[in-house]
């Protein structure tokens, strides 16, 4: 008889690495569509193609921050930060390696509740109900990024929010 091993769980861990990189990747997305925008005068489409995956992804990107930071027990500017670094072209690899090197993204899903104090919030518990229900929680984060990618649609590109 051949047993067949479990799937690998996604942890913490990957799965910030996957959007970190992610993010890497449409920033260079971006930055192409706007050499081809400005320098090639290919028109305005490679922007708002790159443009929408890059905020689709980073949206993503910080609501995992915020998942894996909560997980984590990150102090709330560590989290800020995490979601800080999206800002800035290439930098969410870089700090996904302090995160590493500190033991930041060590360890699993607490779905069940601890001794640790920490673990006993409403948000630990929201939290613990979510990793749960996989389902639950991947349809909340995508009706989440549809919901700030729309309103973030809404109010134009970031280049004219302040002006």
């Amino acid at each position: 008889m051949t047993v067949i091993a479990p799937p690998q769980t996604l942890s913490p861990r990957r799965l910030y690495r996957i959007l970190a990189v992610a993010e890497t990747i449409t920033w260079t997305l971006l930055i192409a569509g706007m050499i081809l925008k400005y320098l090639l005068h290919a028109g305005d489409w490679p922007v708002r193609v790159f443009g929408l995956t890059h905020g689709v992804v980073f949206v993503a990107y910080a609501l995992t921050a915020l998942l894996v930071g909560v997980n984590q027990f990150w102090p709330l500017r560590q989290i800020v930060a995490a979601v800080a670094t999206a800002i800035v072209p290439y930098a969410t690899i870089p700090f996904d390696r302090s995160l590493e090197r500190r033991g930041l993204l060590t360890g699993g899903w607490r779905v069940t509740a601890t001794d640790d104090p920490r673990d006993h919030t409403r948000t630990s518990a929201a939290l613990r109900f979510f990793l749960r229900h996989p389902f639950t929680l991947g349809l909340a984060m995508v009706v989440a990024v549809v919901a700030i990618v729309g309103i973030l649609l809404t109010l134009g590109p970031p280049t004219q929010w302040f002006g």
